[in-house]
Order: structure tokens, then sequence, then C-alpha cells
């Protein structure tokens, strides 16, 4: 005889969210994998009469900071600050709904988290069942509608109904939902300069889409997370150690979000708002596993008004905003021959390397990417040089101005972002053949202007390193200087370039030239057999068969420069 057995109505509710678990077990669970929290220095606002000097403070570790020393390993000793100097005029000034500042040390209105509206849900049992479904188990359709029919027949007798009529319904209910993550989008650019005669190339003709999220609902959407409250960082500011030299930690402690507060500042009527520098970055990647070897272009953006723990702990800090489009060169024609002899469905899927160095190819493919950037970023354009009101995540609303931050790129990215000629510095003028000798001038948004004015093409690219043909986003929004936004990729050109590519490399050339490829290759795995010799020591990874490796990632590359250190 089957066991008799009770629902459980006693419900324990996430306060960080709207899930519920029956037992405090699967609660606590649930809340140290979803809503962990790292280590970190919460803001807190000083005082406004001492906004213009110092305000000293005590930046001693909160005393539960030994839970969470083992989640970074690597990370710098802590620091004791001296002093912090806010600055005077950009200093986010907490307002209400209504703009006008509140008293100093006023409650922030709470934010609205009722639980009994569940629109476009009947209810709560909808929705938890419908997370469940769709989110949880993943059912499929044809047993989420088995389900659903079982549970109509059951309730028939007591005139009750199923929280869903079927599959499509509960669908229908999930796509309704207006809250939560920005919509994706989707515009296409095509071609419009001149055309060949003859046979035109696919790319002339093809259509490119770009899939986008509106990046200044994005930007408002995380000032509006609470989840970010003690990872809040709104001012820009001056940190000083005890020897009263200057501390770098945090985004907004540099010297560029100042230099941007004082540009915002020279407006009397910015006095008291918020500068929230945003940061974004690019980089192509290929994805073999489930997709067919896709070639995937993603854009994201973070905020400076967030401290470097939240932004590593992956917790919606960096979000993707957009899919750019990649061209690529294809046959001409479906009449080609080759093409007819294969029998290939889709003539397009065939790449060709005819237009690979075609300068009419470049310059589109270069176009493409720098207009694409302005039309995802023109909703920020606005709210640049006019301040918004946007509730922040410790529940205060402020006076928002946003300006366009660093972007992080390898360096192909850079040279096509700056539109310099590859083997450039996208910061100076400097040519790598003469690195040594003579003083070079840092390129600037003006610089450029003034010499695409002055100089043809072809002086421009062979003596200063510059394509004429590439106009750079930023010079569509104010404050913005690519040159100046461009930040050194650690990766690829520290970790990876200055290490991998360029040290071991050199060592490996060295040896073979000084000793002869027989007597270097010996070096070599003696080198080898020492590293792989390396006593065990916490923080210190063994490589057992030395570095031999094919593929170096960058945590290998990081690895090993400790060992290398190590026998130093």
């Amino acid at each position: 005889m089957p066991r008799s057995t009770t629902y459980n109505s006693l419900r324990f509710d996430c306060k960080h969210c709207t899930r519920s678990f029956s037992t405090q077990g699967g609660l606590k669970k649930h809340r140290n994998s979803a809503h962990k929290q790292t280590h970190h220095v919460p803001f807190s606002p000083p005082a406004r009469d001492t906004l213009s000097g110092l305000t000293i403070r005590d930046n001693k570790p909160p005393e539960d900071a030994h839970e969470f020393e083992g989640d970074h390993p690597e990370a710098a000793p802590h620091t004791v600050l001296e002093s912090r100097q806010y600055h005077p005029i950009l200093n986010a000034v907490p307002c209400d709904q209504d703009g006008k500042p509140v008293p100093e040390d006023s409650p922030p209105a709470p934010f609205n988290t009722q639980n009994n509206d569940w629109k476009p849900f009947s209810g709560r049992i909808a929705f938890e069942l419908g997370e469940f479904l769709y989110k949880e188990e993943q059912m499929s359709q044809r047993k989420i509608n088995k389900l659903l029919e079982l549970w109509a027949a059951s309730l028939l007798e007591h005139g009750g109904t199923p929280p869903f009529a079927s599959q499509q319904h509960m669908y229908d209910t999930i796509d309704a939902i207006s809250v939560g993550d920005v919509p994706w989008s989707t515009f296409s650019l095509k071609y419009s300069g001149e055309v060949p005669d003859g046979t035109i190339p696919s790319w002339m003709a093809a259509d490119y889409e770009i899939h986008f999220r509106d990046p200044h609902l994005l930007a408002r959407q995380q000032l509006n997370n609470p989840g970010f409250k003690d990872g809040f960082d709104p001012i820009p500011r001056r940190d000083f150690d005890c020897k009263g030299d200057r501390v770098y930690n945090d985004f907004m402690s540099g010297n560029w979000s100042w230099k941007q507060a004082d540009l915002l500042a020279q407006d009397e009527n910015n006095c008291g708002a918020m500068v929230v520098p945003l940061i974004f970055g690019s980089d192509k990647t290929t994805v073999s596993v489930a997709t067919g070897q896709n070639d995937y272009y993603p854009l994201y953006m973070s905020s400076g008004a967030i401290t470097n723990t939240y932004r590593r702990a992956h917790c919606d800090s960096v979000i993707p905003i957009a899919f750019l489009a990649t061209p690529k060169c294809m046959y001409q024609s479906f009449s080609d021959p080759e093409i007819l002899d294969a029998k290939l469905p889709d003539y397009s899927a065939v790449a060709g390397r005819k237009y690979d160095k075609d300068p009419v190819f470049q310059k589109f493919r270069w176009q493409l990417f720098h207009k694409s950037l302005a039309f995802i970023l023109q909703s920020l354009k606005p709210g640049m040089t006019e301040k918004q009101l946007v509730r922040c995540p410790d529940g205060h609303f402020r006076h928002v101005l946003y300006c366009l931050g660093p972007y992080i790129a390898d360096y192909p990215e850079q040279a096509l972002l700056t539109g310099i000629v590859s083997g450039w510095c996208p910061k100076c003028l400097a040519c790598k053949k003469d690195l040594d000798h003579g003083t070079h001038g840092r390129r600037t948004r003006e610089l450029t202007d003034l010499m695409i004015e002055a100089y043809d093409p072809s002086t421009l690219r062979e003596k200063y390193g510059i394509h004429a043909d590439i106009i750079p986003f930023t010079n569509d929004f104010p404050r913005a200087d690519i040159h100046e936004l461009i930040a050194p990729d650690l990766l690829h050109q520290i970790i990876k370039g200055t290490f991998k590519d360029h040290l071991v490399t050199w060592v490996g050339e060295y040896l073979t030239i000084t000793h002869g490829e027989a007597t270097g290759n010996a070096i070599l795995d003696d080198i080898d057999r020492r590293i792989a010799a390396a006593p065990p020591f916490p923080g210190l990874r063994r490589f057992p068969e030395g570095r031999r490796f094919k593929q170096w990632t960058g945590d290998d590359s990081k690895a090993l420069m400790k060992v290398c250190i190590y026998h130093l």
C-alpha cells in the first residue's frame, strides 16, 4: 500500500530573490551558491563639508575578511589607507525620486520588493511551476502537455484548473515578462560604395546583421541593482598611504576618472552629479562545440562605479551588449564552375581568399566595425551631456553623467579601434624600428584630424602609421579620444606577449644560435627537468612535464612565470 504524504506548507523565502524552499538547508545552499558575497571595502559617502579636503577613514578589513582570503590567493596584500580625497564637485549627492537633495544620513526609499504581484503569471504557483519546468527541469513540450493534462484531470472533480492550459500558454506567459534583462534588438548594415562592372563580389551584396542590447538601459539596470550595494563606488577619489604616496585600487581611484570629473565640473549645472565611466571590450572568438565552428564577435560592457572585487566575481558586472558582424570574402557567383562541380547547396558557405587584401574590402570591414559601435552606443550620447536621474544600488537617487571609459582589446583590435597601421603604437607616434631615438609625441584625436587634412593617405600610412580611411567611432561622442581610452591588454601584451611569445621564445632561439641546435635542445631539456623538479608550495603550480605543452592559456603563463621567478 503506498505511503500517504502531505504537502509541506511551511516555506523559507530567500530575501535576495523570489525563490523559496521547504527546508532551511535548501535555503542556505541556494544563498551560498547564488548570493555569495565577496570581500570588499563598502562605500560610505563622506561628510559634505569635507569633500574638498582630506577625509580620514578607518580602512581596516572587516572581522570576517578571513573567510574570503582563499577566493583570491593571488591578490595583493591589503594596503592601509591613511587619507582619502573625494572630488569636490562631482560628488554624487543623494536625491529623492524628484531629484531634490535629501538631508545627510537620510535613509533611502525602500525598493519595491512586493511578492504579491506575479504578473503576467496568475500567482506564485504558476510562477514557480514555470520556473521549474522551463529553467530547472527543462522539460520537453510533449511532457509538459502530458503533465498539464494529468493535472487538469485530477482537478476536474473539484472544479479547479492547472496554472497553464498548455505548454504554449506557459511559453507565452514567460515571453510576456516585462522585468529582467534588456531585450535584444537587431539592425543590419550593407555596402553602399561603388560597385564594379560584371560579377559583384558577394560581400558587397550581403546584409550584415548586428545583434545588440541598449547600453543605456543596461547601465541603468546595473545601477539599479541592489546586489551591488556593497560594491558601489560613485565618487572619483585620491587615496594616500601613511607615506603620502598615491594608492590605486578600484577604477575610481585612478587619474582618468578624476580628469573626467574636472571636465564635467566646468558646467555649473553638473555640481553634485555622479560620473559613470562605462568600460568596453571586444574580441573575436570561435565556438566549435555544438555550433559547427562558428565565429562570434562579442562586445562587453562594465561600469567604473563597480569595484574590482565585484567585477571579478562575475555577478552581472560585465555583460555582453552586442554581437558584431564578421564579414568574410566569398566566391563571386553561384555560376562558378568549381562550386557547381562540388554540388554545394549554399555557395555562401564557401570562403575565398581573393579579396582578403583588397583595399576596398578592408576599408569596408573597418567602417563596418566603427559604424556598428557608433550605432550601438548612440543611446548613451544624451546622458553624456545632460544629467539623468537614476536610482543607485544603495537605494538613493542621483543625477548621473555617462562617459565612454577604457576599451580593453588585444593589439589587432587596438589597431582597428585607433585606425593605425599594424605594427605602430596606438598611443604614441613611435615607429617600431625607431623606439630608442628622439622624442615621440602622443596620439590624440585632434592631432590625427590635423594630419589627415595636411597629408595625403600614402604619407600618413608610411610616416605616421595612420589609416586615413578609418574614422573612429569615438569621434561621434563628447570627451572621447580613442587613443586615450585604449587600455593595456594584460593577458596578450604582458603575460603571453612579453613572457611567453618574447622571453621564452627568445631564450630558445638564443640557445640555438649560441650553442647549436643539438646542444641548445639539451639545455632546454635540462630547463624542463628543473621546472618539473620544483617542490610543492602553496600557490605554486607544478609542471611534471616541464613547459612543453602546445597550447598555452593565460593561467599556464602566469603559473609558469611564478616557477621561473622561484628558480631565479
